[in-house]
């Protein structure tokens, strides 16, 4: 498998998707969105684009299946595309720039590519396995600062899972106080994206799924960051919590982290 080749590959198709998401930003209308859950939006776009890749891929690699957010294509054993062809619904349909394709190659858990193209701003960053990490072809890396008081952090909020909600204030409190600043943009696929090239120092977050990371999570890594969940026995793809950084605040971060996050499950 020659994954430079493969991600070059993906990369185009994310543009033609990018450029169908464009062309239907601001034709739509409350009729057209519907809900999944509680304030989980799905539009005809994220299914369109969704079939579009998946058919795309699929003739790609047909050895590979497919873990999709809209659920088309069937999972395998070993190699699965994880696909999420609109990260940020919800900044979509409320016309907010900032809005994502999110697509990676994984063998099991083990991200080999991973292509993020921000809509809005026509950005692509890519990523292959020991091949570094490009925005629109040209190489990047994560930044430098060495002190999370120096740092500017991204994170999220969960839409439906409240369990946790105490906890998670506490870690924003503190993190408040302790950074340059938090940010919310409202796509995990972006804040990962800004990391691995150096506008964030770290993004946090838990409730997410692997459709919205493991394509970030490759791209930050080989940016020369570093991604875990925020306990040492969470995959940081499929268990759904996120710590990615620039390597030099990481462990400060879990500090932070471990004082205000009880969750043990």
């Amino acid at each position: 498998m020659d994954l430079q080749q493969l991600t070059e590959q993906v990369a185009a198709l994310s543009a033609e998707v990018a450029a169908f998401i464009r062309d239907e930003a601001g034709k739509l209308t409350e009729a057209g969105v519907s809900t999944k859950s509680a304030n989980n939006l799905v539009t005809h776009v994220d299914h369109t684009a969704e079939d579009r890749l998946v058919e795309a891929l699929e003739r790609l690699l047909p050895e590979a299946g497919f873990i999709a957010e809209e659920g088309s294509g069937e999972q395998r054993e070993r190699f699965n595309w994880v696909i999420d062809p609109l990260d940020g619904t919800t900044n979509f349909v409320h016309g907010v720039p900032c809005y994502c394709i999110s697509i990676a190659l994984v063998d099991g858990t083990e991200p080999l590519l991973g292509v993020v193209h921000e809509v809005t701003r026509d950005e692509r960053f890519t990523a292959w396995k020991n091949g570094g990490a490009w925005l629109n072809g040209h190489r990047i890396r994560v930044s430098d600062r060495k002190l999370l008081q120096e740092s500017l952090l991204a994170t999220g909020f969960p839409y439906d899972d409240f369990g946790y909600e105490a906890e998670y204030m506490d870690l924003l409190r503190e993190l408040m106080h302790r950074t340059r600043g938090i940010r919310r943009l409202g796509s995990a696929a972006a804040d990962l994206a800004y990391v691995a090239c150096g506008r964030f120092e770290a993004f946090y977050e838990y409730g997410l799924n692997s459709w919205d990371v493991a394509a970030g999570v490759l791209l930050v890594r080989e940016a020369g960051g570093r991604v875990s969940g925020f306990l040492p026995s969470k995959d940081p793809v499929f268990d759904e919590e996120i710590v990615a950084s620039n390597s030099a605040i990481h462990d400060e971060l879990l500090e932070v982290i471990e004082r205000n996050w009880q969750r043990q499950d």
